[in-house]
């Protein structure tokens, strides 16, 4: 029997590293590429409309965002608004969908002389930075709004970013060490301090303004702004085997299911309060896992989902998007359940009544 596969749901021009699902739309945000080296790889990212197409869930390429020299490895995102990390700054990217307006006559006569509409899941030709592309009488723009350079050692890049529960603050983590917090949309800086010795792995921001924050040092950190509220060490916390170095490596929020991306680029989901494991895929892409992401609960994640009970995609250097499916687990509903209990409950009365007939 052959190993088991996960589909490419679409593959890029370029490594990617970051990955983002915008519900309401229903658009995947995968991002990447390969910095500023002249090997004629391209930086970019891209926004994929996913739709169900003969009960498939599918990912065609609705606009690609040229982002020049720069990488984009880290990615948060606020209604429209996205927040990349690409080298030593962040860059505020804002996009917006509309309904192109109606054609003339002329125009509408040229486009039939050009042939038959472009299918669904061709990709169109992409843009300079800013620029709009047209599909399927949608307008796509996508304009660059601030930047500021988030992270400043010797070796400088931000390797995290996320906003508050309200998207009026974003905090920043980097090489150095440092957290910084910076009002959204004018980047102007509101909070810095030293969270550890070393590089900033992951961080996340509670909706009481708490900060969690985990690093090389291995330590992973509660912060209430600036000052220290508790702390977790691998060798007072966690296991201790001689000459195995353990360290904290991500932070999430809570929910129903887990996904997990190796360095072997296996893909795993669990349930996130037992961590039983539902689906594996090893070495789905054969190279570093960099990055996963659900589809959510909400906007227009059920309708994608059809009969599945979660949808997990993930990204890695080898330029391609998969896509991982969790079948609904069978239960018994609920009023099943109640109709068997009344069912047994007449049998039994039945069943006394005919033992001992007077019974009732």
């Amino acid at each position: 029997m052959g190993r088991r596969r996960a589909p490419e749901l679409y593959r890029a021009p370029f490594p990617l590293y970051a990955l983002q699902v915008e519900p309401s739309a229903g658009l995947l945000i995968a991002a990447g590429g390969g910095g500023a080296a002249k090997t004629g790889i391209k930086n970019g990212v891209h926004f994929l409309q996913l739709e169900r197409i003969h009960g498939h869930l599918s990912a065609s390429l609705l606009h690609s965002h040229d982002t020049e020299t720069r990488a984009t490895m880290n990615l948060a995102l606020a209604g429209n608004i996205l927040a990349a990390g690409q080298d030593a700054r962040c860059q505020l990217l804002r996009f917006q969908t509309q309904q192109q307006k109606g054609k003339n006559k002329a125009e509408k006569a040229a486009s039939k002389e050009q042939g038959p509409r472009q299918r669904k899941g061709a990709a169109p030709a992409e843009k300079k930075s800013g620029a709009e592309t047209h599909q399927e009488g949608l307008e796509f723009s996508v304009e660059n709004l601030q930047a500021v350079q988030t992270d400043f050692s010797p070796d400088p890049l931000q390797k995290v970013v996320r906003f508050n529960h309200d998207a009026t603050l974003l905090a920043t983590g980097g090489t150095d060490g440092y957290v910084r917090v910076w009002k959204v949309p004018t980047l102007e800086k509101v909070l810095e301090f030293r969270a550890h010795e070393g590089e900033i792995e992951d961080l996340a921001v509670g909706p009481d303004g708490k900060l969690v924050t985990v690093g090389r040092d291995l330590k992973a950190s509660v912060w209430q702004k600036d000052q220290l509220v508790t702390q977790l060490h691998w060798q007072e916390n966690g296991p201790t085997f001689s000459n195995t170095p353990y360290r904290y490596q991500a932070c999430s929020e809570s929910g129903t299911f887990l996904g997990l991306g190796t360095v072997t680029g296996s893909v795993a989901i669990y349930i996130a309060f037992s961590l039983q494991r539902l689906y594996y895929v090893k070495e789905a892409h054969g190279i570093v896992v960099t990055d996963v992401a659900f589809l959510p609960e909400k906007g227009r994640g059920p309708e994608l989902l059809g009969s599945h009970e979660t949808a997990l995609f993930s990204v890695a250097v080898d330029s391609r998007c998969q896509l991982h499916l969790l079948p609904s687990r069978r239960s018994v509903p609920v009023w099943l359940l109640l109709l068997l209990c009344v069912g047994l409950i007449v049998m039994t009365i039945l069943l006394l009544q005919s033992a001992f007939p007077g019974f009732l």
